[in-house]
């Protein structure tokens, strides 16, 4: 039997370091058995989406060194590799499980499902929701149906309690209860597969043997071993992998973290240095030793060696160890090479120059007004904030409503950044030229920079959301109570409607 492993990344935002993270441990396993690795874009969210997220995962990937053998742009002999491509694929398995009285049509409407939720909460009933809880009547069934009502169709699921043992590879048997396990929708209103049954359907016809994954999905795993059964397919082997971690031990999140491959690629990491970094994360070579390739990961790997304690993903040591790549494996030539590629080429050129060359009046002003972009977090200081004409309070109020609107973003350029400040900016009843202010300092530090929402599509979401968080930091942080009140305010802003 061949080895067949898998990551299937959503292309919905930037590519994430925890995708990298899985598709590293999934790639190494694969190779150490002579295997296959095969790349799936699990695209089912068609509002969230977009063909440049998926061009951004398959560039970070190469960027980091690895490569797969079957994907959506090279092919291969199970594809379509895109899940938006096989939406027939899985109405016939849709209707397969219907025919069998495995899945079933559900007519309920949001506001009825909302109402039983709130009941159930109400009488304290706080396992899953089964088919019994959401049967309707059969003359209801059949009026909506008639009238062309909207449905989406569920999994049966087990109603009663009792135990459903997991086998995982790392940790051996897992025990969960069938209670906390819910009919799962299996095809959306809109004739699109969820993950489920997307994924259960793909890694079979796809011939996956090992789905190596995050452990957040080990209380999905009841779910897809009964589709397995449903289906009379065989069951995939399990291994879920341990989840990165902010230093304080909560799940890595962008709100603590950057988390973006292309932030690290900007700050001017090592693709050999980050990809040894995540080889780290809670795997250890059989010496110990901390600097290791790619190569040498693949030819050591064995997934027994993952400890399950969640690894903890921190950026001095991510930083030291990228030093010791600087120093250690580049001679000079080969570093002026990096830095050129980095940074000091022609289409980064092109981007920027349209926003300085009115400024320049030689050539050398060009590095004082671009240095910035070239920068990590900016030399602040409280008073890199003198003589704004807005407080302290409010300048915290403006970093910290931004970085949230920010993080709501779903598109990064120009035309989606000034609309969403700008609300804020309304919200406050500041003019944009005052509420602007702090942020020109916290991205460019200086408030006589290139616009600024050019500067922050230009940087990026992850980098400019670091810089604000920075500045943040600088004006002396915003605490958990002052973070709370924040929060509250910030919500009442955005319901109040402008007069």
């Amino acid at each position: 039997m061949t080895v067949r492993t898998r990551i299937a990344p959503s292309p919905t935002g930037d590519p994430h370091v925890g995708t990298a993270y899985i598709a590293l441990f999934n790639y190494c396993f694969a190779r150490q058995h002579g295997g296959e690795f095969i790349l799936r874009i699990e695209d089912t969210d068609q509002a969230r989406s977009t063909p440049a997220s998926e061009q951004a995962i398959l560039d970070s990937l190469r960027w980091l060194g690895l490569d797969w053998d079957e994907g959506p742009d090279n092919g291969g002999n199970a594809g379509p590799y895109r899940q938006s491509e096989r939406a027939d694929i899985y109405g016939q398995y849709v209707d397969q499980l219907l025919a069998q009285g495995k899945a079933f049509k559900c007519y309920r409407t949001s506001e009825e499902l909302d109402a039983l939720r709130l009941s159930r909460q109400e009488a304290g009933i706080h396992t899953a929701i089964k088919p019994s809880d959401l049967q309707l009547p059969a003359d209801e069934v059949a009026k909506r149906e008639a009238q062309g009502a909207s449905f989406v169709v569920r999994m049966v699921v087990p109603e009663e309690a009792g135990p459903c043992p997991v086998s995982d590879m790392l940790r051996g048997e897992i025990t969960l209860d069938w209670s906390q396990v819910d009919a799962q929708i299996l095809l959306k209103s809109d004739g699109m597969p969820t993950y489920h049954l997307a994924n259960v359907v793909d890694d079979h016809l796809m011939g996956i043997t090992h789905v190596i994954r995050g452990e957040e999905w080990i209380n999905s795993a009841p779910k897809h071993m009964l589709l397995y059964q449903y289906l009379g397919w065989d069951t995939p082997v399990f291994c879920h992998l341990p989840l990165l971690r902010n230093p304080d031990k909560s799940k890595l999140s962008k709100r603590k973290n950057p988390t973006s491959i292309l932030y690290y690629k900007r700050m001017g990491y090592l693709p050999e240095a980050l990809l040894n970094y995540l080889g780290r994360m809670g795997w250890s070579m059989p010496d110990e030793s901390e600097k290791f390739s790619l190569q040498t990961m693949q030819e050591n790997f064995d997934i027994q060696r993952v400890s399950l304690g969640g690894p903890i993903f921190d950026l001095e040591k991510l930083n030291w160890l990228n030093g010791l790549w600087i120093r250690e494996d580049l001679n000079e030539e080969a570093l002026a090479d990096r830095l050129t590629q980095w940074a000091l080429n022609r289409e980064n050129m092109l981007a920027v120059l349209p926003h300085v060359q009115k400024r320049m009046n030689t050539l050398s002003d060009f590095m004082p007004l671009v240095g910035f972009m070239l920068a990590g977090n900016l030399p602040l200081t409280p008073a890199s904030f003198d003589g704004l004409k807005i407080d302290e309070q409010a300048r915290l109020k403006v970093l910290q409503f931004s970085l949230w609107q920010l993080e709501a973003l779903t598109e990064w350029d120009k035309d989606a950044i000034f609309p969403a400040l700008k609300v804020i900016a309304d919200a406050m009843e500041l003019k944009m030229k005052d509420f602007i202010a702090p942020i020109f300092v916290a991205v460019s530090g200086t408030t006589s920079s290139i616009s600024v929402t050019d500067a922050m599509a230009l940087l990026g979401s992850d980098m400019t959301r670091a810089r604000l968080r920075h500045a943040i930091d600088t004006l002396g942080g915003v605490g958990k109570k002052v973070a709370k009140r924040f929060d509250k305010e910030y919500r009442m802003l955005l319901e109040t409607p402008l007069q």
